[in-house]
Parts: C-alpha cells; structure tokens; sequence
C-alpha cells in the first residue's frame, strides 16, 4: 500500500487483509456467548495399532545444544506400493533451505533482520546452517548418492520391484541456525521442522520423484504417512514436545535423558524444546490435549486453560462435520514466531499468548487446528495446490465460528469480499506470487461456501465426510476432490465447482454476497472489534489518544466535523481535502459525521449537540470558531498531555495534531488537526494528510500529539507504542 493514498482506500487495504489480520495478531474480541464444553469422545489411538504405512523411520538423535547441531542416525524401512520398478529413493533434505539467505523462507526474513540489528555483532552466517550426510547404507553395504538443492538421491544397488521393500540406514549432521525458521534457536527454544531426510512423494503418472525444493514464498509441504519411532537425547532440563505417545527414560550420560515417541500414521515429524517449557494437560474422553508454554505473564495459565478449552470444542465440531481426530494426544507449541502460526502433524506452533489474549475468538487457532484435518489427515501438494489445505482450514474456521453464532466471524466475513484476483484458486504458489493469502485463503473459502449454500448444510456436511473417508492419511488433487463432488452432489455441482475453481477473477455469486447496507455493518462492527482489541493491548493506554476519537465512534458515539470559516480559499481547499478522506472513510462503514462550517450554526450547536459530541477540528487555531471559544478550557486541557498549547500554536511554519478531553464533557474528545498561519506550505500538504490518518488507524503507535516541520517531517511527538503497529509496517 501506498502511505499516501486515501484514508478510504487504507481501509479498505486493512479489510481485505482482514485474514492475514486474524492470522498474526491478537484475536477479534465478540460477544459471543460460552458454550459448554463438549463431551468428547476421541477416535481409536493409531499408535498401538499394527502399522499399515509403506515407510518406517526408526531415528536415534543427539541434540548438541552447545554447538546446535543434532547428530542422526535413521533406519527407514520402504516398501514400493507403486507399479514401477526403482532404482533410487529421493528424500527431501529441507534443512538445507537454510545454506543461504536467497533460499530461506521470506515470512522469517523480518524477524531475523529485527534480530540481527539488536544484536549486531552476531556474525551474518549464524542465521545459516544445512543438513550433511555422513552415509547412506542398505545391508552394511554403502550406497550412491548426491545431495543437491534440498533433494538427496540415493542409487539402490538392486532395483526395486513393486511388493518389495528395502531398508536404508542414513547417518546426518544438521546444523540448526539461530533466528526465526521454521528450523532454528532463539533465545531459549528450538524449533525442529525438516530436521531428518525425509522421503520425497513418488508420482506414478510422471514416473519420478518430487524433487521440488522448499518455496520462499509459502509452504511446500508434501509428504506420505509414515510410521515414526523416534529417540532424542537431550538435556535433563529440555522439555521435548513431539507428536505421538513420548516416554522418558535417563541416559547413560549424567545431566541428559533420553525423550522416545511412537507416532504412527503421521504426515510429518517435527519436535520444539526448551529449558523453560511449562506444560499444561488435559485428558477428555481418551484425547489429551497439552499447551507448551512459556510463563512470562500474570494470569498466563488461566490463558493456557482457554485454549486448550477452545481446542476440544474445535476438535469436536470438526469430528462431527469432517470425521474423527483419530490420535491419541494433540499439542501446541509456544514460540517466539510473530505474526506467523504454523501447521503441522497433531502440532501446532503458535506465537506468545499475553495474559490479555482471547481464547474463544482466537480464529487463527482454530485454523491451525482446522489444518490436522486439511494437511495432517487429508494430505496435498502445497507447493501445486494450496487451496485444498488453506482454503478448506480458513473455511472451517469460519464454519466454526458460524456455529457458536459469532455472525461477524461467520459467514459474513466470506460474503462481504467481492474483490477478484487474476490468479484462479487452483493456481500453484509460483503463480499466485504475493497473493497467496487472497487467493488460497479468501477466494478459496469463498469458492467452498459457495458449493455449501448452493447444496444445502446437510448434503454438504455428507459430502465433507465422505471426502474424508477418502483421503484420511493419503494425498488427495483438486482433480480427486472435484470427483468426490461429483459422486456425491452430481455433475452439475462438480461444474460448478469446477468452474470456480480455475476461472480467473472469481468472484462469489451475487446472490450470496452481502447486500450494501450488510456490508457497511459489517465494516463497521468489524474496525469496531478491531480498534477495541488494538487499544487493550496496551495496559495504561491514555485516555487521550488520536485512535481512541475512531474506536469511540465506531461504537456508536456521534462525531462532529468542524472547519474553520474564515479561512482563506487555499486553507479551505486543503480542510476539504482532510475532511473528505475522514467522510469516505466513515460513509463506507455507514456513518455519517455531522460537519459544521458555518459559524452560526457552530453558535447553535455549540451548547448541546457539540457537548455530546467527539469532536474534529480541522485547520487554523485564529480561524476556528470552535478553538476560540473553547480556547480557556482547550489550555487547561492539553496540560494534562503535556502540550503547551499557546507556544505551539505561534510556532511559525509549524503544523500537527493534538487530542484532548473536551472542555465541556470529560466523557468525549476533541482532536485538533492544525497550521499556524493562513495554509499549509505546499510541501507540507501531502505528508500532513498521510500522517492525520497514520494518526487515527488501529494499525499505528497511540499519538497524543505530534508536530511537523515546513518539509512535512514529524520533528516531535508523544505516543505509545502499538504490538500491532509491526505487524502492517511497510517492506
């Protein structure tokens, strides 16, 4: 986004962002009402059952947390389910993204770039690190094989007929970097995806090995349930958090231990440690649900608690409308990601949760729990085609929230967005570029909440179920998932679905879009929550900031718009300009500030319209009516802000903005957009516009009062800082 476009068009930005809003920061408050938590009844455990997956991994690792480096030892077990005869295995070694910075993952590049400048005597190649193979071997006899661009190949010194199985024996070094990765150690956690060569997914129909390396851009995860026995050694005081049934055991060696897991049918393998971990567990109905936290906030447990809450309702509406969680435990890690929460096989990793975060309209956390179903169980080809896990992971977030009668989170929040993107939904990462969260996130839950109302709650939640059926623990294409359809909802459904999928600049049918009136209420409850859940972040948080006059007036507060009359023709031009970015930002939500520009009418309003009013003044002190008659109570006012009012207002050159209590109802505020002199100096106009409406977003730092030199430059201010601010700063 531009920073010098309309506060309109800011906005509207910030709405069509809205997803990537609920993903990276502290959740939507709404009034939704508790509902009572659910019995939950779990599916039957996987993990003691007899394994009938084609690949075992058997790994004994050491985790050198002096030198982060885990030194590996893998057997895995293989048996060829296809119809071709092989003659070498492929394993994805996604460590290696991390040799240079050019293939390491753009969502972290900020956080590491943050890290290096706090401490900038860390030498840049610590940020790096890979995967070496030491040797690979099958019957003690070595084997061939070339590790090149995160693919490593291994030539089978026999080949490989379908029915027949081989055992390897890989032997690895990996080389963990520091910063934020999804393979990394900060602080005091490690992070531990794509840690151990993992087998590649074999395609029948090109007859080859995906070789794909892991995008910068977004995820490619693709992998086949495996079967995993793992053994870490780790230090006595690691908290070790993996998935499947762990069990501890002490080492040979004094001061470590040895964490071991059984993780059956399982997609992916990742683990996170740390000294410092709490863990908190609750058993419902044979699924546990534990939280790995850290405990740097009062009332941090009581959060904890909400959210594993939370998770056992999730689960238990997507077992009831998809098909069962079928393992026995499920696990959150916390971390130290920002902005970013992350999927993974009965794991997730979300960011730090404040005292102040709420667990049940934490809609992110719904949607990595949506994803054990939409990755986790039913697999896909993220790297092709993403829509089938992150479009059917935000829907169901959105179906959740539908259920529990939260409408502004519901499916309101897929019927307002009428925007089109080029790229079809089912485009491949490489295609969508940036786009990525549009088009798989938005226009991919669109596309299936379209199919839902066009089918009905009914046959649709019959469809979900036997597409599950399907594809639990196997890997599915949209070509499959459009058969389903078809099979199940007609041809005429599949065309449909079909058609929404690979047309470009798809567009939700008109009939299930939101009518203009339902738009502009949903705008405004939607900045209403966004606004209130900003400002309680921050304890303390002045009365008197510039944001608050917006949070006040999307809560139903009237606002009056006053200009200044006697202001010369250029003055007026410039105070019609500010006060038309403020009105075609407030029209589009649906609210319609009163605007006073004549002085009698200020005489008439001033007593008791005005007193129950927030109030804007946009212009010169000497030319307001209001500031004039106010001016006593305006001085006393800004003391309490710290603002000389007389000095500042003879500054010459000098513009800005203050916000105070108004002089006639403690319960309001008066917010004065100001020049001293006739008008703004020409190269003052732009940036005194771009930063009134900085000033006023839920997305900047809480200003109090600023002031700007002739050349547009903020030489001084007093605010507080926004958590959030980070989270919309400009690449």
């Amino acid at each position: 986004m531009n920073k010098h476009t309309t506060f309109k068009s800011i906005t509207s930005k910030v709405i069509a962002c809205s997803v990537a809003v609920t993903l990276a920061s502290s959740p939507v408050v709404s009034g939704v009402p508790a509902l009572a938590a659910p019995e939950f009844v779990a599916g039957q455990s996987v993990d003691n059952a007899e394994t009938q997956t084609a690949i075992q991994y058997q790994i004994n690792a050491r985790l050198d947390e002096k030198n982060m480096h885990i030194k590996g030892s893998e057997t895995m077990t293989f048996r060829n389910t296809t119809k071709d005869t092989l003659h070498e295995l492929v394993f994805h070694t996604f460590a290696d993204a991390n040799r240079s910075e050019s293939t390491q993952a753009e969502m972290f590049k900020r956080k590491n770039e943050e890290i290096q400048k706090e401490n900038p005597k860390l030498a840049p190649d610590i940020f790096l690190g890979g995967i070496d193979m030491k040797k690979v071997t099958a019957n003690a006899q070595s084997l061939s094989y070339e590790n090149k661009n995160q693919a490593l190949t291994v030539t089978l010194s026999q080949a490989l007929k379908p029915g027949e199985s081989v055992i390897l024996q890989l032997d690895f070094d990996v080389k963990i970097p520091y910063g934020s990765e999804r393979l990394s150690y900060y602080k005091d956690i490690i992070n531990g995806a794509h840690w151990f060569p993992v087998l590649a997914v074999y395609d029948e129909a090109k007859h080859q090995w995906n070789k794909t390396p892991y995008s910068t851009t977004f995820e490619t995860d693709y992998y086949t349930s495996s079967d995993f026995e793992v053994h870490f050694n780790v230090p006595d005081k690691y908290q070790v958090l993996m998935p499947g049934t762990i069990t501890t055991q002490k080492d040979t060696e004094a001061g470590r231990k040895i964490v071991s897991t059984v993780a059956n049918n399982t997609r992916e393998f990742v683990f996170f440690a740390s000294p410092n971990y709490k863990v908190e567990s609750v058993t419902r109905g044979g699924l546990t649900v534990e939280y790995y936290y850290f405990d740097n906030s009062q009332g941090k447990k009581k959060v904890i608690d909400q959210y594993i809450d939370q998770a056992f309702k999730a689960i238990q509406f997507f077992n009831e409308k998809y098909g069962r969680y079928p393992y026995p435990e499920f696990r959150i890690a916390e971390s130290y990601v920002e902005g970013v929460a992350v999927e993974f096989s009965r794991v997730i990793q979300m960011g730090l949760k404040g005292s102040n975060a709420d667990a049940a309209n934490d809609y992110a956390f719904v949607h990595e729990i949506a994803h054990q179903w939409f990755h986790a169980l039913i697999g896909n080809n993220s790297e092709t085609e993403s829509f089938l896990d992150e479009g059917f992971a935000d829907f169901s977030k959105i179906y959740f929230a539908e259920k529990l009668g939260d409408s502004m989170n519901g499916f309101k929040a897929i019927q307002f967005d009428d925007s089109s993107f080029d790229e079809p939904i089912a485009s491949s990462n490489n295609e969508v570029g940036d786009n990525a969260n549009p088009v798989f996130y938005g226009k991919g839950r669109q596309a299936i909440y379209q199919l839902y109302r066009l089918v009905g709650e009914e046959k649709f939640d019959a469809f979900m179920k036997e597409y599950f059926k399907r594809y639990e623990y196997r890997n599915v294409t949209i070509a499959e998932l459009l058969q389903t359809i078809e099979d199940t909802l007609g041809k005429q459904t599949r065309d449909e679905m079909d058609k929404a999928l690979h047309e470009r600049e798809f567009v939700l049918k008109p009939e299930y879009q939101l009518s203009e009136a339902e738009k502009s209420e949903l705008f405004r409850e939607q900045f209403k929550e966004l606004y209130h859940a900003s400002m309680n972040q921050v304890p303390g948080l002045p009365y008197e900031t510039m944001s608050r006059m917006m949070d006040k007036v999307y809560a139903g507060e009237p606002l009056t718009i006053v200009l200044s009359d006697k202001a010369g023709t250029k003055a007026r031009k410039q105070q019609d300009m500010i006060r038309n970015q403020l009105e075609a930002t407030l029209s589009f939500t649906g609210i319609k500030p009163v605007v006073i520009t004549e002085r009698q009418v200020l005489k008439k309003k001033m007593t008791n319209e005005l007193a129950n009013s927030n109030v804007i003044v946009i212009g010169s002190a000497e030319t307001n009516g209001l500031i004039q008659a106010l001016k006593p109570g305006i001085i006393q006012k800004s003391r309490n802000i710290g603002w000389d009012w007389k000095k500042m207002m003879i500054k010459k050159d000098s513009a800005g903005a203050y916000v105070i209590k108004h002089p006639y109802n403690k319960n309001r505020l008066l917010l004065h957009f100001y020049w001293n002199g006739d008008a703004l100096a020409d190269s003052m106009v732009e940036p005194f516009g771009e930063q009134a409406l900085t000033a006023l977003n839920f997305t900047s730092d809480y200003y109090q009062y600023y002031e700007m030199n002739r050349s547009g430059k903020v030489t001084m201010d007093k605010k507080r800082a926004n958590p959030m601010a980070k989270l919309f700063a400009q690449e």
